[in-house]
């Protein structure tokens, strides 16, 4: 299947990967692509590939806020376009079209023996998570979408949830979140204190 939709949005995506590129380099300074350490199958690390969002500065947050992300970034994110170039990620075997979505090392390590399940699969550029709430949501209610996954994986679900996730792109819901209290995904050092307005 990730073939298959591989070999069917290969031209319109990269039509749509060009005019991204192009707004990116008009509008901000530095590299195109954010490339980032993840999390993939059985615990093997990978590098992620997305367009860049952020400003181009060596302190940038794990978790940024808005005045980190860019014009261009922000409808990137708002459209999810940032996550086109994982297509990359799916042609080279380190990730499926859907499936949990990859961490960090640090997430990974705050995982119980229960959660560690959802590293069983490869990862996915879109999920059921990502269905039920995408950021809206904390992230173990967003592992406990990806074990049901785990459990129920099949074809039917696969297209099943690329259907509804084409729905919550265009609807636009969900796409901030990340709250630094999490106690999963806040960044060392900022496990508690105020919440930014994530982008």
């Amino acid at each position: 299947m990730d073939l298959a939709i591989l070999a069917a949005v290969a031209v319109p995506s990269l039509a749509i990967g060009s005019v991204c590129t192009l707004a990116i380099r008009l509008t901000s300074r530095g590299p195109i692509f954010f490339r980032q350490e993840r999390v993939g199958m059985d615990g093997r690390p990978f590098t992620i590939w997305k367009f860049r969002t952020m400003i181009d500065a060596a302190d940038n947050p794990l978790i940024p806020t808005d005045s980190h992300i860019t014009q261009t970034g922000r409808w990137l994110r708002r459209t999810s376009l940032d996550e086109l170039p994982q297509l990359l990620n799916v042609a080279a075997g380190d990730m499926s079209i859907v499936g949990p979505r990859p961490t960090l090392a640090y997430q990974v390590e705050r995982y119980d023996d229960r959660q560690r399940g959802r590293l069983s699969v490869r990862p996915g550029i879109t999920g059921l998570a990502q269905i039920h709430g995408r950021n809206e949501i904390d992230w173990a209610a967003r592992i406990d979408h990806d074990l049901d996954y785990v459990e129920r994986q099949s074809a039917w679900l696969d297209l099943t949830i690329l259907i509804a996730t084409f729905r919550a792109v265009t609807g636009g819901s969900g796409v901030e979140g990340h709250s630094v209290n999490d106690p999963i995904s806040a960044p060392p050092g900022q496990r508690s204190g105020a919440t930014p307005r994530d982008g």
